[in-house]
């Protein structure tokens, strides 16, 4: 169930969005009450974190034995949404539930921005890039590569004693079965929608776990869901809280009704699940975490360079997977390149979500801001200079830290080798292009890379050579549903998006016909 506060409420146009305290997963069996857990805004002051007037709802507190009832009863609805349904009619639902999520897509973008601390207007960005999987998705459901279609091969065989072809081979696609889905707090809408359109169009079922930071966008898209007709147990939602997150995760990996698990977070938490689904051989779709490096060739525009960096860098005060953290600059243009940057960085707006003109929000809590300060501080100890902030800004709440610059930054400190998920540009620069390329590459990871250059032989080289699943080039900001996501090296398995993300939810079976 989810009460919110008269705050939230007052501020969405339909509040019921959230249940309005109905019990949004059905417990039917379950005799442990695990009580609710508090959402809180991250926004807030300390004021407010001390009086509770911090909280913006709280959420049913669900634990492994909630887990084990939502996978039974996602998969007594498997057979009827895989085999009882045909391709176009999963297609209708996920277009009727892209609508709806699109006519209230206001108050989803304030939930979103409450419970994530986001600027607003990046929240509105994030409903229509959200719903864009489940458009994309939509369609896919009725391609002849979808789950039921498939292709025939000329047979190899012959009949006995000629060598006429004997037999008919047949390829079908069909669906992986039931899926569990876990989604971190960085993008409460997209991450769902991009694991769920897929598996929704493919025929499989699903169960999802949010993060418990941001569970009520969530919610909104269940009873959304099941305002579109998406039937009872075809999109499970299991809210636990940081304590019983263990639990229900446990469940996930081991439960053999589970077929597939897909998981964006931290590539810790990415190695444990492997370990965890070895036991039942589940497919997997991993999108771990990133280190991106962002290189400026010296031919580059150095305009429209500074602007992409300030798109990838501090979009959701940098905490994306995919936003640049290691800025890789050739030495003749990095005077003029940190020049512009810090005149940039200088100029966001640093505040509360919800605030008109805010560019950049807090991050998600207290411990990254600590984290950020402490690699700042190792930085500079190393040797690198702070262009611009380089300190919390206690005066707004605990959560917010400055958009910051460092120059001269060794490649062995830890904000250089480690993901920064934070506002913070670490630069170096190079000199040649296979210096630019071993920076780049010299790193466990591989989501995404960025490069700026007018080169066009450079282009295809340089990006040939990254060891990166992702590329922008002359581009901040590359990512699209029609686009396959997903990285090299320790930054996953698997891809989302495109057709190819479609993929991952089917299952390849060969059938041989004599007949």
């Amino acid at each position: 169930a989810v009460d919110t506060t008269p705050l939230l409420a007052s501020m969405l146009s339909d509040p019921s969005l959230l249940g309005n305290g109905i019990p949004i997963i059905k417990t039917t069996g379950v005799d442990v009450d695990y009580g609710t857990f508090d959402v809180l805004d991250p926004g807030a002051s300390s004021d407010q974190l001390d009086d509770g007037s911090a909280v913006i709802a709280q959420v049913q507190r669900m634990g492994g034995d909630d887990a084990k009832q939502a996978i039974e009863r996602a998969n007594i609805a498997l057979s009827g949404w895989k085999d009882g349904t045909t391709a176009m009619h999963r297609s209708d639902i996920l277009s009727k539930w892209s609508s709806l999520i699109k006519e209230n897509s206001e108050d989803i973008a304030t939930i979103m921005t409450m419970e994530s601390g986001k600027p607003l207007h990046e929240s509105r960005g994030e409903v229509v890039y959200g719903t864009s999987f489940l458009d994309y998705f939509a369609g896919e459901a009725i391609r002849p590569n979808g789950a039921g279609g498939g292709y025939t091969s000329p047979s190899p065989f012959t009949t006995p004693g000629g060598g006429a072809p004997r037999g008919k081979v047949m390829v079908v696609q069909e669906a992986v079965g039931v899926c569990a889905l876990i989604t971190p707090w960085n993008f409460p809408i997209a991450m769902i929608t991009r694991k769920a359109g897929p598996a929704l169009a493919a025929g499989c079922t699903t169960v999802l776990k949010p993060s418990e930071l941001t569970p009520l966008t969530a919610v909104a898209l269940s009873v959304l869901a099941e305002r579109a007709g998406v039937p009872n147990g075809v999109f499970e939602v299991v809210t636990a809280d940081r304590e019983l997150t263990k639990e229900v995760g446990d469940e996930l990996c081991s439960n053999p009704v589970v077929k597939k698990i897909s998981f964006t977070g931290s590539t810790a938490v990415g190695k444990g699940l492997m370990k965890s689904c070895s036991g039942t051989v589940k497919r997997l779709s991993l999108e771990l975490g990133g280190n991106a490096a962002f290189v400026v060739f010296e031919d580059a525009d150095i305009d429209a360079a500074v602007n992409a960096a300030i798109a990838s860098k501090f979009r959701n005060a940098g905490q994306t997977c995919v936003c640049a953290d290691r800025f890789i600059i050739h030495k003749s243009i990095e005077e003029e390149f940190v020049a512009k940057l810090a005149e940039k960085v200088n100029q966001i707006t640093v505040g509360h979500g919800a605030k008109d003109g805010v560019a950049m929000g807090p991050v998600i809590s207290a411990i990254p801001v600590q984290n950020l300060k402490q690699k700042v501080d190792e930085a500079m100890a190393a040797g690198a200079t702070c262009v611009t902030g380089g300190t919390p800004l206690p005066l707004h709440g605990p959560n917010y830290f400055a958009p910051t610059v460092l120059t001269n930054v060794d490649p062995s400190s830890s904000i250089w080798h480690t993901e920064t998920f934070g506002p913070i540009a670490a630069i170096t620069t190079f000199e040649s292009e296979e210096e630019a390329l071993f920076l780049a590459n010299d790193t466990t990871t591989g989501l995404a890379a960025y490069f700026c250059t007018r080169d066009l032989s450079r282009i295809f080289r340089f990006s040939a050579a990254l060891e990166n699943g992702i590329v922008g080039v002359n581009e901040g900001i590359v990512s699209h549903a029609v686009a396959p996501f997903g990285g090299m090296k320790e930054s996953g398995l698997g891809r989302e998006g495109s057709v190819v993300g479609m993929n991952e939810y089917l299952e390849t079976k060969y059938v041989f016909l004599n007949a």
